[in-house]
């Protein structure tokens, strides 16, 4: 899915204090209150309704219910420089209360603006909820968010899991929280059925996609086989790689010196980075950046990319598990034996390479797994060359020069 890292920001800054977020029935005396107190403390007020036509009549519905407060409407049909005026008004304190559209979602930062009735907000989404809270408390005073519904059960089960979503992560960094609340209300996480639902992040996207990705493949080599028979035959024709991963296992030393790459955050980084490689192409690009940034890699890290390298042709060799010990390479194959990979080219062009070097392979199927071991391999480039040699069409005299 292109899915990448996530950086999560969940220090505030110093002197913040989380937004009291409350649910209420649009009620005068709540306004009243609300205003009253933000005015108590010389503190500014901004309440948000989405609809321009209302927005006189809601000013003059304040008006009347705190009469001390100067309001002001601002919304997007204005000119840009009335609406601009107004905004610098407002910042100036030559009003008390802002009364608009969700125009003031993004960008607007006045420290002095502490309160915010959100009117209607059943009909807004989590994210503009959480965006609209943002308006306030960007100071070191306590900040109070009221929003404003209809009854809960006039609401639809929808709108009653954002409200109470807002309501409930109402701490300073909570916004990846209110993110995964999001997407489980829109149905992410519950791709496979409701008993799914939540597994992201219990285990994290990466892991999640994987583990989808491989239950759907599943699928269609054994209880959907008849169905996709044609499409595994296309697909053994040209060689896909017969396995989503490659566990491997080795005695070597493999890792990033702390006297190569001295930080350690950023050699779990480069871990994380190195796992993603998926072509030769990328572990290039990636060793040139090594040397680029820490100079001439040490055996420890060359020998490293070399494993990267011996996992992407494991992959393309449907290898589940290799094992690199004692000068030994052992290659677990697809664990399903009814797998189309053992008529496929790929299994024919290892079966090839096992009789050519008879004296050092030898085969075997025990507890329903199909492994190869082959011995002398002392060193990761010299079980690279091996793998190498196993792919369908490899040419000796091109792979030298």
């Amino acid at each position: 899915m292109g899915a990448r890292d996530l950086s999560v920001l969940s220090n505030p800054p110093p002197n913040r204090y989380p937004i009291q977020t409350e649910i209420y029935t649009f009620d005068k005396e709540i306004i009243r209150e609300g205003i009253l107190q933000e005015l108590s403390r010389n503190g500014q007020v901004f309440f948000i309704h989405n609809h321009i036509s209302d927005l006189p009549d809601l000013q003059e519905l304040i008006r009347r219910t705190v009469p001390q407060a100067r309001t002001v409407i601002a919304h997007g049909q204005m000119p840009g420089e009335q609406m601009e005026q107004i905004i610098i008004d407002f910042i100036n304190y030559e009003y008390d209360v802002l009364i608009c559209t969700s125009i003031v979602e993004n960008g607007i930062d006045i420290p002095n603006a502490n309160t915010i009735f959100v009117d209607n907000a059943h009909k807004f989404g989590l994210s503009d909820l959480h965006q609209l809270r943002g308006r306030v408390g960007r100071s070191n005073k306590k900040a109070y968010c009221y929003l404003l519904a209809p009854p809960t059960e006039s609401l639809t089960p929808d709108a009653k899991r954002r409200l109470q979503a807002i309501e409930s992560f109402a701490e300073l960094g909570s916004g990846l929280n209110i993110a995964m609340q999001d997407l489980d209300i829109r149905g992410a996480g519950n791709m496979l059925g409701a008993e799914q639902s939540g597994f992201i992040a219990d285990l994290g996207f990466e892991t999640y996609q994987q583990i989808l990705k491989e239950a759907m493949q599943e699928l269609k080599d054994d209880e959907f086989a008849e169905l996709y028979k044609d499409e595994a035959v296309q697909e053994a024709q040209t060689n896909r790689q017969f396995v989503a991963d490659c566990q491997l296992e080795s005695d070597l030393a493999l890792y990033f010196d702390e006297s190569y790459v001295p930080g350690s955050s950023e050699r779990m980084s480069l871990y994380r980075e190195m796992d993603q490689l998926d072509d030769e192409k990328a572990v290039k690009a990636f060793e040139q950046r090594l040397t680029d940034r820490f100079g001439p890699l040490p055996k420890e890290a060359a020998d490293l990319l070399e494993f990267i390298r011996i996992k992407l042709l494991a992959k393309q060799l449907g290898i589940e598990k290799l094992i690199l010990k004692e000068d030994r390479m052992i290659c677990y194959f697809v664990s399903n034996l009814q797998s189309t990979f053992y008529q496929s080219d790929t299994f024919g062009s290892i079966l090839q390479y096992a009789t050519d070097h008879y004296r050092q392979t030898r085969l075997r199927e025990a507890a329903g797994k199909r492994s190869m071991t082959i011995t002398g391999i002392a060193d990761t480039h010299t079980a690279f060359l091996c793998l190498q040699e196993m792919l369908p069409g490899f040419d000796a005299d091109s792979a030298k020069s």
